[in-house]
């Protein structure tokens, strides 16, 4: 089963980001922007309506929507 959007976080990797600005572009509420080095940084997180645009679009899966609960998970463990 899907989960709800609002259990729901936007996760970026800066590492694997190179920079190409189409997760900035196609966001629809211009939630993303890129840093002084060109990584994806997740600037306006209150203004996300977590419609996966980003995810969908990211050739390198340097951002991605993820369950709250598994995020604390993977924090645990590392």
């Amino acid at each position: 089963m899907a989960a709800n959007k609002k259990n729901m976080r936007i996760v970026t990797k800066p590492d694997w980001c190179k920079g190409c600005n189409i997760c900035v572009t196609f966001c629809p509420k211009q939630c993303l922007e890129l840093d002084n080095r060109d990584k994806i940084v997740f600037a306006r997180p209150d203004d996300c309506i977590k419609c996966g645009q980003c995810e969908m679009r990211c050739p390198d899966f340097a951002i991605f929507l993820a369950e709250e609960e598994r995020i604390r998970e993977s924090e645990k463990s590392e």
